[in-house]
């Protein structure tokens, strides 16, 4: 098993969640975030004053998948997700050792 965490722009959220429901992924957790990474934040004028924003608003959105999906998920979060300029995210892939369904006590992939 996997456990998949992609941070992407808040824009691109309905068409990675649709790009899921397309691969057959039912479930997955989103969380409103913040954070930089090579843009270091950027710099905007409000009434005539610049000021610079360090953290900027993101989406966290977190699956666990069986291994074998595991390389369909991260492309397809990639390919809806991407805009091709700076800022776009990351998506980073672990190993999951175990779940359970807490209503069922299933554990392994059939928690999943």
């Amino acid at each position: 098993m996997k456990y998949i965490v992609a941070i992407i722009q808040p824009g691109k959220l309905t068409a990675v969640h649709e790009a899921m429901l397309e691969i057959g992924i039912n479930g997955m957790t989103v969380t409103e975030v913040q954070g930089y990474g090579r843009q270091k934040g950027k710099s905007e004028i409000y009434r005539g004053a610049e000021y610079t924003v360090h953290f900027l608003p993101k989406v966290k959105i977190e699956l666990a998948v069986s291994a074998k999906m595991a390389g369909k998920v991260v492309e397809a979060i990639k390919d809806a997700s991407t805009t091709g300029k700076i800022g776009d995210g990351k998506i980073f892939t672990f190993d999951l050792q175990d779940a359970v369904r807490i209503r069922t006590s299933e554990t392994g992939e059939g928690a999943l």
